[in-house]
């Protein structure tokens, strides 16, 4: 993390979660004064069902990090206990469960994500816990006994991730996820015995989990903690955020290249950027209000979108790579010189442009015209007329105009010595991979 804590609270802490539309819910209007009064222990839980969080799961974290930011102390949990079972919020269908191999290296990769984004030391230093360390050593009758008997069925079945699940007969829920929200209650819990923790926070899916550890620790303990909830991220559409067409948006460069993800947010709609970057970044005021402004009076600038996307891959990635992404960038669509960007900057920038093998016998062979790699891979319908767009100046081969209709790829085309470009038009791609 690059700014200091302090183990002073930042009386404002809530205020600016609303401003930035970060609250959805809360368990208690005593909140707000706690959160101004004194150091809070707060934490969010993160579900290992990849090696990598996604880019929707970076909202939770920057709510860690404004949290710490502002004096308060960060818990977050991976879920090497419940990672097991599944959480049944939001889904429609039972989940596939993972084995203990995929678990461990799943939450491998979310502590190495999340290290990266907490500060560790000092007087509101952030922890990281698994909840396997209390979970897995709790015997059948112990959670029976001490947890179980706590909550109604009747209670159960009316949460709507239940109820869901129950109204579809073709499906339904097996006991194993429906005791799902016992086990997260259990988590605020111990995480309440242990370190002191008194907030949970998470996405508004997680509201009748959250609710349910409050209610369990007033039982046990008698003590009043806390629930804080933000909006799902949505689009304006109200599809789901952090979906391309190559598939989810990673934090993982080797997942998802910090290009791709510079492009991703560089094509949001107008009608969601303010919103990103209230969410996302850690811009001042003053910045984001310039930002809307230009939305509205210049929307064909994109200049909010190249602050979202400058904002968050500097945060995820660093600088380093924000810079490569902006140089491939204006590169690729300012008509900047490709010879400034390294091999595998354009191997990322094209990862998922449609593409093509040809074998390295065929390099400077017919076979490896450039008429009959364009007709081949659809990027028009025939090689007559791949012909005339060669010869009609259209077809481009490493962004350098072609116009000999037999020219044929070379050994000497290619970018470290493995892939080639070719463009028809000024949108359509095509890898040529040499295998």
């Amino acid at each position: 993390m690059t700014s200091a804590s302090t183990s002073t609270p930042d009386p404002h802490f809530l205020d600016d979660l609303r401003r930035r539309g970060l609250v959805h819910q809360s368990t208690s209007p005593d909140l707000a004064e706690l959160l101004r009064r004194e150091p809070v222990t707060a934490y969010i839980g993160f579900d290992p069902t990849s090696t990598s969080l996604h880019i929707g799961s970076l909202l939770p974290v920057t709510n860690l990090m404004r949290l710490q930011r502002a004096g308060h102390r960060p818990i977050a949990v991976v879920g090497g206990g419940t990672g097991l079972i599944g959480d049944p919020s939001g889904k429609a269908a039972e989940r596939t469960l993972l084995t203990h191999e995929s678990l461990q290296r799943n939450l491998a990769g979310l502590k190495a994500q999340l290290g990266r984004f907490l500060d560790f030391d000092g007087p509101n230093a952030a922890r990281m816990v698994d909840n396997y360390d209390w979970l897995g050593s709790m015997s059948v009758m112990d959670f029976l006994r001490d947890v179980g008997k706590h909550f109604s069925v009747n209670g159960l079945i009316a949460r709507d991730a239940v109820r869901d699940r129950l109204e579809n007969r073709e499906q339904g829920i097996s006991y194993t996820e429906f005791s799902y929200v016992l086990l997260q209650a259990y988590d605020f819990l111990a995480l309440y015995d242990r370190y002191g923790c008194r907030l949970q926070m998470g996405g508004s899916d997680q509201w009748g989990n959250i609710v349910s550890g409050t209610d369990l620790i007033r039982r046990v303990r008698g003590v009043e903690t806390y629930g804080l909830t933000q909006p799902l991220v949505l689009k304006s559409d109200g599809t789901k955020f952090g979906k391309s067409e190559a598939g989810n948006i990673w934090l993982d460069p080797e997942m998802t290249s910090p290009y791709a993800m510079y492009q991703f947010l560089l094509n949001t709609e107008d009608a969601d950027v303010v919103r990103y970057l209230k969410y996302f970044t850690f811009l001042d005021w003053a910045e984001i209000e310039a930002a809307e402004a230009q939305v509205q009076s210049a929307p064909e600038k994109r200049h909010a979108q190249r602050l979202l996307a400058a904002s968050v891959v500097s945060l995820v990635h660093g600088d380093e790579a924000l810079r490569r992404a902006e140089r491939t960038t204006e590169a690729l669509f300012g008509g900047g010189d490709w010879s400034t960007l390294s091999p595998t900057d354009l191997e990322q920038a094209f990862a998922a442009s449609p593409s093509s093998t040809l074998p390295r016998e065929k390099l400077g062979t017919p076979d490896a015209s450039l008429v009959a790699i364009l007709a081949d891979a659809g990027l028009v319908p025939s090689r007559g007329q791949a012909r005339q767009a060669i010869t009609g100046g259209g077809v481009a081969l490493n962004n350098v105009p072609v116009t000999d209709p037999n020219r044929q790829l070379a050994a000497t085309d290619l970018y470290a010595d493995r892939f080639a470009v070719l463009r028809r038009g000024k949108k359509a791609w095509h890898v040529v991979r040499v295998g």
